[in-house]
């Protein structure tokens, strides 16, 4: 016996102050009422199904033949039932990108930026956004206080990323704005993925204008041989899905650790890794809650639940994570990664490893730098970011002992708040190129004479030493357990 979409049922909608502050209710009540997939409105009154088992999700996800990303199959979408000025349309309609193709096609741009992905140096990576980290972190350390989100959890992603994709560092700001709103799928979503996508264009011309190091100048030697096309929407995918879910993840953990004392106090002795925590957050409250999307090539049933050809699921990614056929309450959850945040099958995110490495650093450069840190509020006074998809605060304001600055701080241009009001993105640079991302080294050759550094004959007058700074109370940054054990 199967379900169906059952006339005079109450919907529920991914929307209001119950699924802003208590998701993981609703998901069970849904879950209660309709089982492993739950008929829901999206915004617009726009109807889908929300696969909330996870059995059920991996059965999705692992079947592109029924279950397909390319949403010009939509029913409703064919027989002209969206709103005209529907702003989610920016996240589902269909553009040739790595997210929206299956099959041959799939593989041959998957292997195309997984080669590229795989030629960067993590190792140095890592050394690269530790610096970036510690940057941010002097910009409010001599403060006391800070707000986690908008000032550290919200600019790293960004520019790491944009490191790996060789863009200077200025254009953090706006890029943040635009992917965020676009995300959002508010009503100037449109012109935000307008300014994003004209940054990308621009950015794939100065590659090939000047290669670098990079994953665009990589995908544009790569032998599958990608159009310029191609490129574009490849990127816009990398760096909207990298900067988002990653800056959530950190968000996420930073009040995870925050609001559970205990567990903060055993990653920073060292009795457990950061890494457990950000996988632990994963399961309990993972960035992105919900995902758009597949749609059914024919008519079947999931489930219980008889899905039509043409119709629209959303991988509810949160709901299944907390289906009691995979997790109970004695189900240990650090360093478990059998969740489906990273999804599975063809479409599995390719740079899985990356987002760790820029959230792990982020946790661990913090919490060695600040080794008290104290939320402001309340944990019941933070506010959740209204979104069906992303799953993120709006702050998570802290106080902690102020501390001397290591690097000097990075500067944060202020981005305007209308995507109209910003600047044309430059034309493409000439040369010299922006730093490029490390790559795998070659063998290194022995030092030489030539590039040995060298002594100046006759040293330059000294400047006036600067007065030394009011040391600060309290125990210094690096007085930390588990900086220690890192070898830190």
């Amino acid at each position: 016996m199967t379900k169906s979409e059952r006339s005079g049922c109450p919907f529920a909608t991914l929307a209001g102050p119950r699924f802003e502050t208590d998701p993981a209710g609703l998901y069970a009540e849904l879950r209660a009422r309709h089982g492993a997939v739950a008929p829901i409105r999206l915004d617009g009154d726009v109807p889908a199904w929300l696969v909330l088992g996870y059995h059920e999700l991996l059965r999705v996800v692992r079947d592109p033949g029924l279950f397909s990303r390319d949403s010009r199959l939509w029913r409703d979408l064919i027989e002209g039932r969206l709103p005209a000025d529907w702003p989610m349309l920016p996240m589902v309609e269909y553009r040739p990108s790595l997210l929206s193709t299956d099959g041959p096609e799939h593989r041959r741009r998957n292997a195309a930026i997984s080669a590229a992905l795989g030629r960067i140096d993590r190792r140095a990576l890592r050394g690269e956004i530790e610096q970036m980290a510690d940057s941010l972190i002097d910009t409010f350390v001599t403060r006391g206080t800070a707000d986690l989100i908008t000032e550290y959890a919200r600019r790293l992603p960004i520019l790491a990323l944009g490191r790996m994709v060789g863009l200077p560092g200025p254009s953090g700001p706006p890029l943040v704005e635009a992917i965020d709103g676009l995300l959002d799928g508010g009503p100037e979503a449109p012109a935000h993925q307008a300014f994003f996508e004209r940054t990308m264009t621009d950015l794939v011309a100065a590659k090939h204008a000047v290669p670098g190091g990079d994953i665009p100048s990589w995908l544009i030697a790569h032998p599958a041989a990608p159009t310029d096309a191609e490129i574009l929407d490849d990127l816009v995918v990398f760096m909207a899905a990298g900067h988002q879910p990653t800056a959530n993840w950190i968000g996420n953990t930073l009040r995870f650790l925050l609001t559970d004392h205990g567990l903060h106090a055993s990653v920073a002795g060292g009795r457990r890794t950061a890494d457990e925590a950000l996988d632990e957050v994963l399961w309990l409250d993972p960035p992105t809650q919900n995902v758009v999307g597949r749609w059914a090539t024919e008519d079947t049933v999931l489930g219980e639940t008889r899905i039509r050809a043409g119709d629209f699921l959303i991988l509810g990614i949160a709901g299944a994570g907390a289906d009691p056929a995979v997790r109970t309450a004695d189900t240990e959850l650090a360093g478990n990664r059998a969740h489906l945040a990273w999804g599975s099958g063809p479409h599995m995110c390719p740079a899985q490893d990356h987002a760790r490495l820029i959230a792990q650093t982020a946790v661990d450069t913090l919490l060695d730098r600040l080794p008290d840190l104290r939320l402001a509020i309340p944990p019941d006074a933070l506010v959740w970011h209204p979104s069906p998809w992303a799953r993120g605060l709006t702050a998570l304001p802290v106080t902690f002992t102020p501390d001397r600055p290591t690097h000097g701080g990075m500067p944060w241009p202020a981005a305007s708040t209308r995507p109209e009001s910003r600047p044309t993105p430059p034309d493409p640079p000439t040369p010299p190129d922006p730093p490029t991302p490390p790559t795998e080294p070659d063998t290194p050759a022995p030092p030489t004479a030539d590039t040995a550094p060298s002594t100046p004959s006759t040293p330059a007058a000294s400047p006036p030493p600067a007065p030394a700074p009011t040391p600060p109370t309290g125990p210094p940054a690096w007085w930390s357990p588990a900086r220690w054990l890192r070898g830190r």
